[in-house]
């Protein structure tokens, strides 16, 4: 759910940041090597769409870095060379998936949401509890059969507690799942964004406050 773009061409970088922000990811871009290590360090992202030739560090060594420390996140490396030396080459540096430019849109994304569900514990594509129908392939929900037109913050959240199965999910633990690294977390965004959701589910009220914690289905 949460995506770093590392890519130097800053124009790719924010197209590829847009498409993956309406697909329902939260996403942070950097343009070089040394940022891409310096956010990968801050923040907990489920994959990174990694360019390999950044500047100042390769994306080589940010790669290398990555899988020596045991992260979690998953690498999806992009390359201008689409020879097969060259995918051979960066999945033995320990990337995940190998994509060369130019590249369409609808696979990168296919890809990075196969390579989330990797990262994560592993959830059905549908969620049914609780009356609520959440389809994460095709982005839609429902309650007791009827359509919830749900932003994707607002489905990304629904998600979340979704999985949480009953248990309870922070709200420091939903901003950095479901916000970007320009998320202010005094603004009250979570606050927000939970009241237009609990408006839209309806009533009887789903989702709890638990004071001091978070919030549960």
């Amino acid at each position: 759910m949460r995506v770093l773009v590392a890519e130097d061409e800053e124009i790719l970088a924010e197209l590829v940041a847009t498409g993956l922000r309406r697909a329902g990811f939260a996403v942070d871009t950097v343009y070089s090597g040394d940022a891409a290590l310096a956010y990968l360090g801050l923040h907990d992202y489920d994959v990174v769409v990694l360019d390999r030739d950044l500047p100042r560090v390769h994306g080589d060594d940010v790669a290398r870095r990555l899988v020596s420390t045991g992260s979690r996140t998953r690498i999806l490396m992009l390359t201008a060379s689409g020879t097969m030396e060259d995918r051979v080459e960066g999945l033995d540096l320990g990337a995940d998936d190998y994509v060369s430019k130019p590249f369409e849109f609808p696979e990168l994304v296919s890809r990075v949401r196969a390579l989330r569900r990797r990262s994560a514990r592993p959830v059905p594509p549908r969620l049914e509890r609780y009356g609520i129908r959440l389809d994460s392939a095709r982005r839609a929900a429902t309650r007791d059969g009827r359509e919830l037109d749900l932003s994707p913050k607002e489905f990304t959240v629904l998600q979340l507690l979704l999985e949480a199965d009953g248990g309870t999910v922070s709200a420091e633990e939903l901003l950095e799942r479901a916000w970007d690294a320009n998320a202010d977390p005094f603004t009250g965004a979570v606050r927000v964004c939970m009241s237009k959701l609990r408006a839209k589910l309806g009533e009887p009220a789903l989702i709890r406050t638990v004071q001091g914690v978070g919030y549960a289905l």
